[in-house]
């Protein structure tokens, strides 16, 4: 059961998952530019960006929705920032680049120091692209999209697994976002039986268990009630307190006001 705060929203574990993914980070080389490790965490410079329609009119060019021109933001390592901004207006854009699952037309997006370019992403084998998804969350506004296993337990699970976690630190990692999260008596049930906002819970734990420096997400309160949104407000503060960073995007300001939130406004393209 999720109580009064005492328990949900502590993220105390941190420190020891801190040591155990750079032992980990360690089998994979180093990837990112040491000197980028005291920097700002993501740096996107004049970044521009369309989504193009194969079946647009010419023969040579493709139709675009130009969504981002010349846009700018810096993240720092510890802090909150709220991307706000009417529907259309590339929000959940700026958060796939971030995440690698697009690709700027122009500008530069670095991660840690390292420029994040698709050539890098999309080589096979790319510890590159394993290094970076391991050190970047990211919770869906529709969870369904990325909940598949049998169970909740086995749905945390994957994540610390993939990363090639041992089998005590695994358990130890469920354990710890059953905990968190209040999803004990969910532990063993298939995520399709879920409300919304038990699945919503469930994703952000998901990403959480892989212990990211950044945790980005699209609309994470959106439809949420009362108590699931507590629950929520209250592990993302707490992981930012721990030193970590969160990026999302919402349409709720008096979540903004709640996580004290650094906010960028993202306008329309003319």
């Amino acid at each position: 059961m999720v109580d009064d705060g005492r328990r949900v929203g502590r993220v105390g574990f941190v420190g020891r998952w801190n040591r155990a993914n750079r032992a980990n980070r360690g089998n994979h080389g180093a990837v990112f530019d040491a000197a980028g490790e005291s920097g700002p965490l993501v740096e996107l410079d004049h970044i521009g960006f369309s989504y193009h329609d194969p079946y647009g009119a010419g023969a040579d060019s493709q139709e675009a929705d130009t969504v981002l021109r010349d846009f700018s933001m810096t993240i720092r390592r510890g802090e909150c920032v709220a991307l706000l901004g009417p529907n259309g207006v590339g929000k959940t854009t700026i958060m796939r680049i971030i995440n690698a699952l697009e690709f700027p037309d122009a500008g530069t997006y670095r991660f840690c120091g390292t420029a994040v370019t698709r050539v890098r992403v999309e080589e096979r084998n790319s510890l590159f692209a394993k290094a970076l998804h391991q050190r970047i969350g990211f919770v869906f506004q529709n969870s369904d999209t990325q909940l598949f296993c049998p169970s909740v337990a086995e749905e945390i699970a994957f994540g610390p697994m993939q990363m090639g976690l041992d089998e005590a630190e695994v358990r130890r990692r469920v354990d710890d976002m059953i905990a968190l999260f209040g999803l004990e008596r969910l532990r063993d049930r298939a995520p399709y039986r879920l409300s919304g906002g038990e699945k919503k819970r469930v994703a952000i734990a998901c990403c959480l268990s892989m212990n990211p420096d950044l945790l980005v997400l699209d609309e994470p309160t959106d439809g949420l009630d009362e108590r699931n949104t507590d629950v929520v407000v209250r592990v993302l503060r707490s992981f930012v307190e721990a030193g970590k960073t969160v990026l999302l995007s919402t349409h709720h300001h008096d979540i903004v006001e709640r996580l004290e939130a650094r906010v960028v406004r993202v306008v329309p393209q003319e």
